[in-house]
């Protein structure tokens, strides 16, 4: 683990209790006069606290210093994602999350099965253990989108993957958006909307999973 997360990270003194507590002093074995590294992913800073006091079940910390330490790739880049079964997206967030995905819009698509509901603060959990593990300074931002459509008046700037002579390798510089669809693909309608010099393909001729196929694009256009 990079650093310990917490929501007050930043206060000149801390009071650890419940699971936070449990790891850091049960786990760990953390004691009076150990250092620990906190973050609150939200202002990119690296918080170093000194263990003051440690109870049976709480444990005062004195923060040290704290300095602007932000660990993200230079380029940023917003997935718009077509909704798939939830568990699958769970399972690939955390590939996402550390290849520097800065944002990720689930958008329902012609499609997404209705019966696919996402629950946001579940996202935001693995999302913070990802964070813990690989060091990320700043939490990835989750939106939604009723439709294509809907998205694209947001993003207009955005890149299609879909099946196409266009190599995503030969452009990805120029991408800071691009849209994933789900297993069925994108319907009739949806294609309307693509423009086709903003349509690109991956080097293979096989038919990729939704997750693998967001791994990949997002993988190639950052690191």
């Amino acid at each position: 683990m990079q650093f310990v997360y917490l929501k007050e990270a930043s206060a000149p003194s801390l009071n650890i209790e419940g699971e936070t507590y449990k790891y850091l002093f049960k786990v760990l074995r953390k004691a009076a006069g150990d250092i620990i590294d906190f973050r609150n992913l939200q202002d990119d800073k690296l918080y170093s606290y000194k263990v003051v006091s440690v109870n049976k079940k709480s444990a005062v910390l004195e923060l040290i210093y704290g300095e602007k330490k932000s660990v993200m790739p230079q380029k940023e880049l917003t997935l718009g994602w077509c909704i798939i079964d939830p568990k699958t997206i769970e399972k690939a967030l955390p590939s996402l999350n550390e290849i520097g995905v800065k944002k990720i819009v689930f958008i329902r698509c012609a499609y997404s099965q209705a019966n696919f509901k996402i629950k946001k603060e579940r996202l935001e959990k693995i999302l913070i253990n990802s964070c813990q593990q690989c060091g990320r300074s700043s939490l990835m931002e989750i939106e939604f989108a009723a439709s294509l459509y809907q998205f694209l008046q947001k993003y207009p700037q955005s890149w299609f993957l879909n099946f196409s002579p266009n190599l995503l390798d030969s452009v990805k510089e120029n991408i800071d958006s691009i849209v994933i669809g789900c297993e069925g693909g994108f319907s009739k309608d949806e294609l309307k909307l693509f423009k086709a010099e903003k349509t690109v393909g991956l080097n293979t001729s096989l038919i990729l999973k939704s997750e693998t196929a967001a791994i990949t694009a997002a993988g190639k256009i950052i690191l």
